[in-house]
């Protein structure tokens, strides 16, 4: 073959091998894209929530092609329309300029499609951020309430000036971009002259020598001023639009620091300013039309010089000068009107309109008898601190290191014995950083699940200060009756699983981990409808694809009969299939009709209220239990208007409309038709478990902390603010956050299930107010807000005051000493349980239980050691009791006798073990468990003789764990 040929065929090769690259690249990105959606859709479909996936789809998808479309389209015809006006000859002295007329007119519609796709694609895909408020401004609901200023509908602020914003701002990026592509080619072919300015050297003729000049050209020629001068002009009519949609903006906009809404200010500057800047704009724009004709640069620079300055005046100096001159030196008085509507918007925003707050003339003097007409209240106060008894938890009912609890536990109630009772309750979850062996098989295919639910009673403690149970261990035994123990979908449960098996195969799911007496591991094939289908090849290789896994294709524990599992918690589930809620922070388990399932809270939310006062969602619900809790977001307007619920077994998420009065959840019902369950579809056994949410109570005790004050003089001298304590065992500085419990509130008939909390005022550590909500979602009364205002004269201490009280108090001191004595096996630390305050003897009592956890003495740690209730220390007024029950504590404070029974006898000598177990003594129980301790370890030395390496482990484990709950038993 001659070298010619070579030379021609070489260039040939590498084309084929770049074309061959494209379509390789094309073809990997477009499966990848495929197979985003259709997991997805398969997943919400799964769900039966495939409306959610198709609704957002179709108006994302409608979004992006108009966005895009506008914004590629008016950079292509800018484009366009500068090319074909372009001057015929061109003189440059640019070589630069040149070389791009050159370019661009060998490849016009290169050059022209090119920018304009690109800016379609990446404008398009912008408009997807933008489908729910799409959405809710089609599906709109009025609110039937007018802001006092302006007398729109509430809706036009929350659904209509978001959207309209959103379109006004796209048509203005459609002519920025198209302006900005025009300016290009004008510069390019010469219509629009970058160096306007010309210097001309000085000359000498016969007339003399004249100086250097500087001459001043028309940078634009005819077609360039045309073409530009409409572009301007339409520019300048959209913004004066957006200035005209901008005066309702302060009706939503944080005034000057003060409040949220319209002010003084605002009213007689600001608004009327963006309407003259409105005015002004359409002035400036009809110059700008004008000068299609008269073709004068000095016509258009007029006109910007005019804005500028305008705007500087009107829209700066103006509004400044009004406030510091006239609002400064009478704030009160100038605003007084504004902060009464304000004062009224957001007591209606955060539904704090029909708080009852009662003044309270706290006793603080002791008496004998003095709880007698409180008795039915006493027996529910709870003792038991769901955010210290996590350890004890995890060291009694851990069972596995495989296994977890979270640190702060949940509080529901349960009918146990016929009595409802305050329980303490957590789910047995899968914790895949306790595995030994992190193997994909491992974390993917057996260790899919946890199993069941520990609960103790609130308000009990054995003889040995642990937890008295109602339900635990594994297999469960309990009085909770659950028919499906295990938890494939849970709070830990982050990484997805593939679960389920071909029929007749061997099990390979681990199920109980057995020990001694069940003769070894359990396995177990999942039977749920929950998850993905990826039996076949294709599904298995989109899924491989989406978690960039290729052991789904490879391993022979996924087969014809695999599920994929996959956002397994229940907010994340919550989230994916109702996104424009905001989800609680705490999920909670329960067992409901003999399942064990999720129970979470959701909001409608909105930052666009008029005239309501914005919070940080974020920094209002974080607190000493849960810290960054939430997200940094802003919001001034919240309902909890759905009840969810997921399945802990297959992951079914119910959603039930629960406030159906609410505007925005009208909305979104219209948006998803049939997608939320009515309230009445609520199971009476799920409905005795819901309750009144925390994060809305913790909005709401914020709030209302200044907006229990109606009056503008009070509320702008905070003459009356109430607010949140700091939690005063924690060193951060974090918010005591509100205690579930169940208390008997002055002048009712008997105790009920709540929320409370309590105020202080400011920069002071005196109680103010307490606060309760009824949270028993059974009771007609639920969501009531009752405040007891306490009097400034006769002043109660507050949770910081008594927190010091009790830990300096020589009694404490002394029923401590002998248990955390420095130096001694016996050394423990000291920890204080949730500060309750209860409205009970005509004045507040605060009751906080004291636990001991042990630590070793020569490395002070308490590692493998668990927290114990040790002494309960009631406090009524200044007098401190404390005793080993709460019956002591109570008597001690009210001369010896409180006048009505807590019930704890019989249960102090209650053992830790399950309910339904043999009581024992931790002697009698130590004994027992060594004894099985020693089978274990017997059959473990069989096991090894037999080979049985699994086997020989599995005994191992329950022989040290069995030994290691001895020790503790003895220890106690």
């Amino acid at each position: 073959m001659s070298t010619a040929a070579q030379t021609k065929k070489a260039p040939r090769r590498h084309t084929a091998l770049g074309m061959t690259l494209v379509i390789l690249v094309a073809v990997i990105v477009v499966w990848w894209i495929v197979s985003e959606f259709v997991t997805d859709w398969m997943w919400y479909r799964n769900l039966h929530f495939g409306q959610v996936f198709t609704t957002r789809l179709l108006t994302g998808a409608a979004l992006a092609v108009g966005q895009g479309l506008l914004l590629g389209g008016a950079c292509a015809l800018s484009m366009v329309l500068a090319w074909r006006n372009r001057p015929q000859r061109t003189v440059s002295d640019s070589p630069t300029l040149d070389h791009y007329r050159s370019a661009l007119a060998r490849r016009t519609a290169v050059i022209t499609v090119l920018p304009s796709l690109v800016i379609a694609i990446g404008g398009g895909s912008l408009a997807v951020t933008h489908i729910d408020e799409t959405l809710a401004f089609i599906n709109r609901t009025p609110f039937g309430q007018a802001d006092a200023y302006f007398g729109k509908d509430v809706s036009f602020y929350v659904f209509t000036l978001p959207f309209l914003q959103y379109i006004v701002s796209v048509l203005m990026a459609a002519l920025i971009i198209g302006t900005i592509a025009a300016a290009a080619v004008h510069v390019i072919t010469g219509s629009l002259y970058v160096s306007p300015i010309a210097v001309r050297p000085q000359t000498t003729d016969e007339e003399g020598v004249h100086p250097p000049t500087v001459e001043l050209k028309n940078p634009f020629n005819a077609a360039a001023q045309v073409h530009l001068s409409v572009m301007f002009g339409l520019i300048m009519v959209v913004y004066g639009f957006q200035r005209l949609l901008s005066r309702y903006e302060f009706a939503v906009s944080d005034n000057d620091a003060l409040f949220t809404g319209i002010g003084y200010t605002d009213d007689h500057a600001r608004i009327t300013a963006r309407l003259i800047i409105a005015i002004i704009a359409w002035i400036c724009a009809l110059m700008f039309f004008a000068n299609v004709r008269l073709k004068l640069w000095r016509v258009p620079g007029t006109a910007i010089i005019l804005m500028i300055v305008s705007s500087l005046i009107i829209q700066g100096l103006y509004p400044v000068a009004i406030q510091q001159f006239t609002v400064r030196p009478s704030e009160v008085n100038q605003e007084r009107s504004y902060i009464e509507r304000q004062i009224e918007a957001t007591r209606a925003a955060y539904d704090i309109e029909d708080v009852t707050i009662s003044d309270y003339s706290a006793e603080t003097n002791v008496s004998a008898g003095q709880l007698r007409s409180d008795a039915e209240a006493l027996p529910g106060i709870r003792l038991m601190d769901p955010a210290l008894i996590g350890e004890t938890y995890e060291q009694l009912q851990q069972v596995r290191g495989y296994y977890q609890f979270p640190s702060v536990l949940d509080v529901d109630r349960y009918e146990v014995d016929g009595e409802t009772t305050d329980t303490i309750i957590a789910a047995r979850e899968m914790n895949i950083a306790g595995l030994p062996d992190q193997s994909w098989i491992n974390t993917h295919t057996v260790y899919t699940h946890g199993y069941g639910v520990v609960a103790s009673y609130g308000n009990r403690s054995s003889s040995n200060g642990e937890p008295v149970w109602i339900e635990g261990d594994i297999p469960p035994q309990g009085e909770l009756d659950i028919d499906e123990s295990r938890i494939y979908y849970g709070e830990a449960q982050s990484q997805w699983v593939v679960a389920g098996n071909e029929e007749g195969a061997t099990p390979i799911e681990l199920d109980t981990p057995g020990g001694a007496e069940s003769g070894g591991e359990q396995h177990y094939t999942y039977t749920g409808a929950g998850g993905v289908a990826i039996g076949n090849y294709v599904t298995r290789a989109m899924y491989a694809t989406k978690f960039a896994d290729l052991n789904l294709l490879l391993s022979s524990n996924v087969n014809s009969a695999s599920r994929i599992l996959y956002n397994r918690t229940p907010r994340e589930r919550i989230g994916e299939v109702a996104p424009w809620l905001t989800v609680d922070q705490d999920p909670y388990p329960a067992v409901v009709d003999g399942r064990v399932v999720w129970i979470v809270d959701a909001y409608t939310t909105s930052a666009d209220y008029p005239n309501s006062q914005h919070v940080n969602l974020q920094e209002t619900i974080s607190d000493s239990a849960r810290q960054n809790a939430g997200e940094d977001t802003q919001i001034n307007y919240m309902r909890n208007s759905v009840k969810a619920v997921v399945d802990a077994y297959d992951g079914t998420v119910d959603l039930y409309a629960w406030d159906t009065d609410d505007p925005l959840l009208q909305t979104w019902m219209k948006v998803y038709p049939g997608l939320l369950k009515d309230r009445g579809e609520i199971s009476e056994d799920l409905m005795s478990h819901l309750r009144y949410p925390q994060d809305l109570f913790k909005v709401q005790r914020q709030v209302l902390g200044r907006y229990h004050m109606q009056n503008p003089d009070s509320w702008y001298n905070q003459s009356d603010l109430w607010e949140v304590p700091a939690d005063p065992r924690d060193s951060s500085g974090a918010y005591e956050p509100p205690y579930y419990l169940s208390i008997k509130w002055p002048g009712d008939d008997s105790p009920i299930f709540s929320q409370t909390a309590v105020y202080v005022p400011k920069n002071r550590e005196n109680m103010a107010a307490y606060m309760s909500v009824v949270a028993d979602a059974s009771s007609s009364e639920y969501g009531k807000i009752r405040v007891l205002k306490l009097s400034d004269t006769a002043q109660v201490p507050g949770p910081n005051q008594t927190y010091n009280a009790i830990v300096s108090d020589q009694q404490v001191a002394d029923k401590l000493l002998p248990f955390i004595g420095q130096g001694s096996d016996s050394s423990a630390d000291a920890l204080y349980g949730n500060l309750l305050t209860l409205p009970l003897g005509n004045g507040l009592i605060y009751v906080e239980p004291i636990y001991t956890q042990r630590k070793s003495a020569a490395s002070g740690s308490s590692a493998g050691t668990y927290p114990v209730l040790r002494f309960v220390v009631v406090r009524f007024g200044t007098h401190i009791g404390i005793g080993d029950t709460l019956q002591e504590a109570l008597d001690s404070v009210f001369a010896g006798d409180a006048g009505a029974s807590t019930g704890e006898d019989v249960d102090q000598q209650a053992s830790g073990d399950s309910g339904g177990t043999e009581q024992l003594t931790n002697e009698e129980a130590a004994k027992k468990l060594l004894k099985e301790a020693n089978e274990a370890f017997s059959k473990a030395d069989e096991a090894l003789k037999n080979g049985d390496l699994g086997e020989y482990q599995t005994q191992m484990e329950t022989a040290q764990s069995k030994a290691q709950e001895a020790y503790r038993k003895l220890d106690s």
